[in-house]
């Protein structure tokens, strides 16, 4: 199938075929791949996707269901359809995308749906649902390849094509011993290209990254892209071996974690969906921009302090909003970056140290040079160069107290525990506001008048 980008004469044309018979719609779904289906679903009404669902063979719903996006509700779709129709999907589902679509339902349907499993596949989506799923345990997947570390090359083929049959994909060996602690990885390709009728024992990889249950999702992101594996171990305390998270599922979490990230800078809460409607959308912003409102106050009680230097050098108010709105996107640019090493790196003191110091040099630099332009400017227009000067100065001294807040507000709260993307934006804007209004109103007393 030839892959391409979606439009809405995508929607439009399967919205046409939805009017038509089923056979016509099946005809039409069968040029369109499960995850592109995913996407059309955002399109459609809870019936029409019901209908389709209905109409797909079970291995292709299933790949839906993984592909929705979770904003897009595929739990309440799960739900809605057919007992013997549900059962066979979540059947056909990995155990960890099952679980994450079946966590997000109310606790006495996900009993419902349990209650229809195999005792084997329920077991398994109940031990997953016990983690969190903001952990490794909650992403992790507990179908995996596994053989014992003293089997011959023979031997452990066998077992391979064995235990392959239940597993869909798999990019590591797992090797264990006969109390299922973890021994190391194999790949397949070493163990086929193994002289002779070896032992595993003697092919195995030791020395690899591996994560417990509760590691948080971005550390097991970090590890994974730090070490370039396909996929991570997870165990427990005893080194047992209880499942695997592998690189498509750390890709959802980046994309998670950067569109967290992003909506946090921006003052929007987590909580408030891109596909939301304005109600949700009001009551997730409207609580920050009372905060920003209360630390605007701070700003305007530094310009009214100075209203008699206002009142006699008018002039100030129109380079006021310069000076502010630099400083404010000097310390986005810092903040943005910052936030996004913190996010890819445990940072030492020594980095966190380089990293303010940086955002320093390029803050000093930067003032500088944009408080040049403005001097010039001042000179040419208003042919005052001590009114140059105080903006000169005031534009340096923005830019740096904005890259020093913008990269130190977010590392100090990461070390007292704080998520350094929640409150960083609004603490810095108003550093750069007031800071930037009292260097230039401050100087401009003292130096104009």
């Amino acid at each position: 199938m030839q892959s391409y980008e979606l439009d809405k004469s995508d929607v439009t044309r399967i919205k046409s075929a939805l009017n038509g018979s089923d056979n016509q719609l099946a005809v039409i779904l069968d040029e369109y791949h499960a995850s592109e289906i995913a996407i059309l679903f955002e399109s459609l009404t809870q019936e029409d996707r019901q209908r389709i669902i209905n109409l797909l063979p079970v291995e292709t719903a299933s790949e839906i269901f993984a592909e929705m996006h979770e904003e897009a509700h595929p739990e309440e779709l799960l739900f809605q359809l057919h007992p013997d129709k549900r059962t066979e999907i979540v059947e056909e589902l990995d155990y960890d995308d099952a679980t994450d679509i079946i966590s997000q339902l109310e606790e006495h349907e996900q009993k419902e749906i349990l209650e229809d499993l195999s005792e084997d596949d329920a077991s398994h989506i109940r031990n997953l649902l016990s983690y969190d799923e903001d952990t490794a345990g909650g992403l992790m997947n507990t179908e995996f390849i596994r053989i014992q570390l003293h089997l011959k090359k023979k031997d452990a083929i066998d077992e391979i094509i064995r235990q392959s049959e239940e597993i869909e994909e798999f990019y590591t060996i797992f090797v264990v011993d006969e109390h299922n602690v973890f021994q190391g990885i194999v790949s397949l390709k070493d163990i086929i290209k193994a002289k002779g009728n070896v032992e595993i024992t003697s092919l195995v990889k030791a020395d690899v990254a591996w994560v417990s249950p509760d590691t948080d999702q971005e550390e097991v992101a970090r590890l994974i892209s730090q070490y370039n594996i396909t996929s991570i171990p997870v165990l427990d305390n005893q080194m047992k071996l209880l499942g695997r998270v592998t690189f498509d599922d750390v890709i959802d979490v980046l994309e998670d974690e950067n569109t967290e990230d992003i909506l946090k800078i921006s003052g929007v809460s987590e909580d408030e969906e891109l596909s939301g409607n304005w109600v949700e959308a009001v009551k997730s912003r409207l609580p920050w921009l009372i905060i920003n409102l209360g630390t605007a106050f701070l700003a305007s009680a530094v310009v009214r302090h100075f209203e008699p230097t206002i009142a006699k050098i008018a002039v100030l108010s129109a380079y006021m909003t310069i000076i502010a709105g630099m400083g404010g996107n000097a310390a986005t640019q810092a903040l943005a970056v910052t936030v996004r090493r913190i996010s890819l790196y445990d940072l030492t003191d020594n980095q966190a140290y380089r990293t303010v110091l940086k955002e320093f040099t390029v803050g000093l630099i930067n003032g500088a040079v944009t408080g040049l332009i403005v001097f010039i400017f001042a000179l040419v227009f208003d042919a005052n160069p001590l009114l140059g000067l105080v903006i000169f100065l005031a534009m340096t001294g923005n830019l740096v107290i904005a890259g020093v807040t913008g990269a130190g507000i977010p590392l100090m709260l990461k070390r007292v525990g704080i998520d350094p993307a929640i409150a960083s934006s609004i603490i810095i804007t108003t550093f750069t506001d007031v800071f930037g209004f009292l260097l230039l109103l401050g100087m401009a007393s003292k130096l104009l008048l």
